[in-house]
């Protein structure tokens, strides 16, 4: 500070100190109103004007409860929500009286991937997924191998923006027979995740859900018309474990499965088992009778193995021996396709014809080894065998857009 100007303050009254002291609320001033700024305009961004926030879009099944509050009908939480509340899963808001999807149009994760991955045994063999996420999850697994994302709300991961267009242009430009809406929770993405859909429909490329399958009746129905297979995780056939490991209850997921089923899409089950924690064999019976009573014994059910994760890193990968036993369990109870998941060179992982017991369909992680189905049967005996082994061509005379 120059001599001249303290001595002018001098003359005006003020005191070296109250001089200092509002030099230094001047320069907090200046700094802050860029910041106070950008909170003035927040509300208006996140509402949409003048570009708003890139994922932003109404939802599609919601209810207005007054001229404040909304209620999400997607999944059976049935968040109620006040105004800039967001759902439980993280990526709906009520903005200005109206939900909105966080996430349209936002993924976080984009892979090509093999099918097997899904994992999905009885679709296309062999064939590349083209595999999308956003962030954001209705269930809370505490096992969950993709918390990074789906334990996130969409501003703590890295979004890029890939429109519903571009993912079809991309799938088809690497070949990909299929899209996988998967990694975190597709339910979850739902608007993004059917416009997508409706595209490939009509590209002739597979639809894919890999999914906790906590979602309402009306939307996974409209849903199914667009999707070809899914990949269900019943995590565990007792209430309590599922309340208490993932937030999640048995019965509207039951029913999802029975509606998948219903509407004919192919439908695959996981069930990963967790060590002490959902490892009872009497359960393990118990959900594999309900599978084949409401599902059919033709349903490929994958036991999977833990590996410890997210909150449960204190605790042991699960034996082999226990998947093992689950999975002669499930034989026993009846299903004819039982694999045995996250150990590559198990046998388990190949398709065995239920009728003369050859190997079908042999695998070494991911990558096929030998293909036996010949037009949807055992190229052995004939045994018809389930599932989707052809995809018809592709229509080139429908454009792609959005």
């Amino acid at each position: 500070m120059k001599q001249n100007e303290f001595e002018k303050a001098l003359e005006r009254g003020i005191s070296r100190r109250d001089f200092i002291k509002g030099l230094f609320k001047l320069g907090c001033l200046f700094y802050a109103i860029p910041f106070l700024g950008g909170l003035l305009k927040l509300p208006e961004a996140r509402a949409g004007v003048n570009g708003g926030t890139p994922g932003l879009k109404e939802a599609m099944f919601y209810s207005k409860l007054d001229e404040e509050t909304v209620q999400c009908l997607l999944c059976p939480r049935g968040c109620v929500l006040k105004e800039n509340i967001r759902s439980f899963c993280r990526v709906r808001e009520n903005i200005s009286g109206k939900l909105y999807t966080l996430v349209y149009e936002s993924p976080c994760a984009v892979h090509i991937d093999p099918i097997e991955k899904k994992p999905l045994y009885h679709m296309l063999p062999g064939t590349l997924a083209y595999s999308i996420a956003t962030a954001g999850c209705n269930l809370r697994c505490k096992f969950c191998q993709n918390w990074q994302i789906s334990q996130m709300p969409p501003e703590k991961t890295n979004n890029i923006k890939l429109t519903c267009g571009d993912v079809i242009k991309n799938a088809e430009n690497s070949g990909c027979r299929s899209i996988a809406y998967t990694y975190s929770e597709p339910n979850v993405f739902y608007e993004y995740a059917i416009d997508t859909a409706r595209l490939a429909k009509k590209r002739g490329i597979k639809n894919i859900f890999v999914t906790g399958g906590f979602i309402n009746p009306a939307p996974l129905e409209e849903l199914c018309i667009y999707l070809d297979a899914v990949n269900v995780d019943l995590k565990g056939f007792d209430r309590q474990y599922l309340k208490d490991m993932c937030a999640e209850e048995l019965d509207p997921l039951l029913k999802a499965l029975t509606i998948y089923r219903r509407q004919g899409v192919w439908l695959e089950i996981t069930n990963l088992i967790v060590p002490t924690f959902n490892d009872d064999m009497k359960t393990i019976k118990k959900m594999c009778l309900w599978i084949k009573e409401n599902l059919g014994a033709d349903t490929p059910l994958h036991f999977s193995r833990f590996w410890p994760m997210y909150k449960l890193k204190n605790l042991y990968p699960t034996p082999e021996e226990t998947l093992t036993e689950a999975r002669n369990t499930a034989l026993e109870a009846g299903l004819k396709y039982v694999y045995i998941g996250n150990i590559p060179a198990h046998s388990a992982n190949n398709t065995y014809c239920p009728n003369c017991e050859k190997i079908l369909i042999e695998r070494s992680g991911y990558k096929i080894i030998r293909n036996n189905i010949v037009a949807s049967k055992c190229g052995y005996c004939g045994e018809k065998i389930p599932g989707i082994w052809h995809a018809p061509a592709r229509s080139e005379a429908i454009p792609v857009s959005g």
